[in-house]
This record gives structure tokens, sequence and C-alpha cells, in this order.
């Protein structure tokens, strides 16, 4: 399979959002992700339900929502009714992960786990069968314009080895500090889809900057 590109909305210009979605969607990028954070499971906020309203009325790309909130549980069906597509949690928020990850499908949501850098991608073995996609994040989670954490090479091909010991069908996603440096090994190491957000929305032409993230060029 070809690896996706998900340009993360963090680092648009919320000043002329209807202009970002659009190039998004005249360009070759695939999903679109937003990140939702909540001041308390990381220092930071991001944006909430009206945002996703509206990004998903105007966009032609699948939404990829990655929740970095405590008790999402309580939010499942509200991310579903405003637009996500594919709706990820964080591994350490989820006292239950595997009543939570089943809500998200029966919803008709994909359903992603995402890891912290501390959080080895080995406590992942018995929730692989229920889940489309595991989101390594590769910054601590919170700001956009970090430093890519190079340990993550290493949990990126262990947990690519173990989605194919158990013969699963999940999708490997990284967010933190892709740019078009790092882009080939990341897909070598076993990545399927690619989040990058400064790199895209810094560039002169976020279009192009998609484009060579797409073909690794």
């Amino acid at each position: 399979m070809n690896h996706l590109i998900a340009p993360s909305f963090l680092a648009a210009n919320f000043g002329n959002l209807e202009k970002e979605v659009t190039v998004i969607n005249n360009s070759q990028a695939d999903w679109i992700h937003l990140d939702i954070m909540d001041g308390v499971f990381v220092p930071n906020i991001s944006f909430g339900f009206p945002v996703i309203q509206y990004v998903k009325k105007v966009s032609l790309k699948p939404l990829d929502v990655h929740l970095m909130i405590i008790d999402p549980d309580r939010y499942i069906k509200q991310f579903f009714e405003a637009g996500a597509d594919i709706l990820t949690v964080q591994y350490e928020a989820c006292t239950h992960l595997h009543r939570t990850v089943n809500e998200i499908r029966n919803l008709g949501m994909k359903s992603g786990v995402a890891l912290n850098p501390h959080t080895p991608v080995s406590l992942l073995k018995n929730i692989l069968p229920y889940i489309d996609m595991v989101l390594i994040m590769t910054v601590n989670p919170g700001f956009g314009g970090q430093k890519f954490i190079m340990e993550s090479y290493n949990k990126i091909t262990e947990l690519h080895s173990m989605i194919n010991a158990g013969g699963y069908n999940v999708l490997i996603e990284v967010d933190g500090g892709v740019d078009i440096e790092n882009a080939a090994k990341l897909i070598e190491s076993g990545v399927n889809v690619l989040v990058a957000g400064s790199t895209i929305f810094s560039s002169d032409d976020p279009a192009e900057t998609i484009h060579r993230l797409k073909y690794l060029i």
C-alpha cells in the first residue's frame, strides 16, 4: 500500500480556515488530521466541535481526529456526529481501552490508539485485533514544531513486526517532527501514514510539500 499524508491543522491559519482546507482539498493529501487538546491531558488547548463541524462541511478528505483528552469515552458519539471518520484515543487516557475502541467502531468510525513517546508498543499486544491504526507520537504531545525523537524508529520497527507476526490489518501513523528529510526513513521503518503540520503549512507551497512527502522527493 502507498503511504498516506495527513496534514495537521494544528499548524494551519485559523484566521482563514476555509482557504487552508481548500488548499488541502486541491492537494494530494489523503486525510486531514485534527488534534483535540483539553489543557489537562496535554499542556495546551486546541479546538472543539464547531471547528470539526466546519472542516467537515468544506473538506473533501476524511477527518482523522486525535483525542489528547482525559475521559474520551464521554465524547465519542459527539465526535462521530461532528464528522470524525477516524477517531484515535490515547492509550494513557483510557481505563477500559477495549470497550472504548469497540464503541468507536460500532459507531462506524475507524479506531486508533496513540502512544506517547515513553509508552512501549508491547502494551498493545492484546488490543491490535480490535483497532485499525496505531499512532506513534514522535514528539511529546501538546505543541507543534517540536524536534523528532530518534528512539521512535525502534518503536516503529517493533510495532511493525508485531503487526506482521499477528497478521493484523493495522496502519502505523506517526505525528511529530515529520519532514522531507525523515519521511523516507519513516516509510522504510514501516509507517503507513505521515502526519505533518509545520512542515506543510509553514512552507511557501503547501501543495508541493505534500507532493514531496507523498512521493518522497
